[in-house]
């Protein structure tokens, strides 16, 4: 595998960071996914937009030069992953430095590591829909920033994984925030209601994708916290990310959804998903 670290293409195996990167040291970092279908990033311009977001809400700055589209690309040519759909991973840290918790001095360049791998996703489970778990949100208060400090998403997966569950969805306060690597959509009254992307949540790019396809179906979208509580009153619920894409929920809690049935609104915003990759 060919990997982009820092300023060069190299060997996967070659690739080093040092004990004193601040990612390693204090998950002082940022990263993204972009998917790419047949060999064509989806969405580019909106993850690269986040990520810079991300980076500057940390204060880490790139070389203004640097094309990560253009990296991208090449790293699925290197990889001959022009055909079939594969992802692509963005990571920045704050850099090499001494060990302290302030900022380094600010003429430590960045570490930047981009890789390129093949994706397949089981079809079964956009058919047949998934079972989710909830969880108290530990995480912290920024959940805004897509950072790589990422330990309660792990431990949350994990004991969904415990479980016989697909995801672990969050509850903040009463109220469902979002999945370990989802967001969710709730469905009531036949109007759909998210989360607001506020500082809870990490405003997702296949959300916003959903909420455009909403617009465009003329589907009554209310970006507002869903309670826990009403979670068993859905009448449909789905998750959606860049590698679930929209993914009908079947249980929650080992209670079925829609009879524990992917819903017509869930497949209707499937269908309008797939059709904008084909575009």
């Amino acid at each position: 595998m060919i990997v982009f670290f820092n300023n060069s293409f190299i060997p996967k195996e070659k690739a080093s960071v040092s004990p004193d990167d601040r990612g390693f040291l204090f998950a002082d970092g940022v990263y993204e996914v972009i998917r790419s279908y047949e060999g064509r990033l989806f969405k580019t311009d909106d993850h690269i937009e986040r990520l810079k977001r991300s980076l500057r809400e940390l204060r880490i700055e790139l070389p203004p030069s640097l094309d990560i589209a253009s990296i991208a690309t090449e790293l699925l040519s290197r990889n001959s992953l022009e055909s079939g759909d594969a992802l692509v991973y963005i990571q920045v840290t704050r850099g090499v430095a001494p060990r302290s918790h302030a900022f380094p001095d600010n003429r430590t360049p960045p570490t930047l590591y981009m890789c390129a791998t093949a994706f397949c996703h089981p079809r079964e489970i956009w058919t047949k829909g998934i079972d989710i778990i909830t969880l108290p949100d530990t995480r912290w208060m920024r959940c805004d920033i897509k950072s790589v400090a990422l330990l309660a998403n792990v431990l949350a997966s994990q004991q969904a994984k415990e479980k016989g569950a697909h995801e672990a969805v969050f509850v903040r306060d009463g109220f469902v925030t979002e999945g370990t690597h989802t967001s969710l959509f709730a469905l009531f009254g036949g109007r759909l209601f998210t989360h607001p992307a506020d500082s809870r949540i990490l405003a997702g790019i296949t959300r916003s994708t959903v909420l455009g396809h909403c617009g465009e179906l003329k589907i009554p979208v209310e970006e507002s916290p869903i309670a826990e509580a009403d979670l068993p009153k859905a009448e449909e619920i789905m998750v959606s990310s860049t590698t679930e894409e929209v993914t009908p929920v079947v249980t929650v809690n080992g209670s079925p959804v829609n009879q524990g049935k992917p819903g017509p609104m869930t497949r209707k915003l499937q269908q309008a998903f797939r059709d904008a990759v084909t575009r």
